[in-house]
């Protein structure tokens, strides 16, 4: 399980999957998605840019992100 700290409002799967280093490149991230071996919350997702916000959890390559609010700099 990997936790990524989500920084704005949204990443796009595909950047995700490749920031997380499920996968080497946004080139490889796209083909991992457009082939189907990608989850979001549980449901098979196509679209390599869906909008992956923070509470939702990715599943691809074997791996599982957790992806979350990233604290505010304001807070201790």
């Amino acid at each position: 399980m990997i936790e990524f700290a989500l920084e704005g409002d949204f990443v796009e799967l595909h950047q995700l999957l490749k920031l997380c280093g499920v996968v080497g490149s946004g080139g490889a991230g796209k083909a991992l998605v457009s082939s189907g071996a990608a989850r979001v919350d549980g449901v098979v997702e196509l679209r390599r840019t869906c909008k992956i916000r923070a509470g939702q959890t990715v599943e691809a390559g074997g791996v599982r992100i957790a992806v979350i609010a990233e604290p505010s700099a304001a807070q201790p």
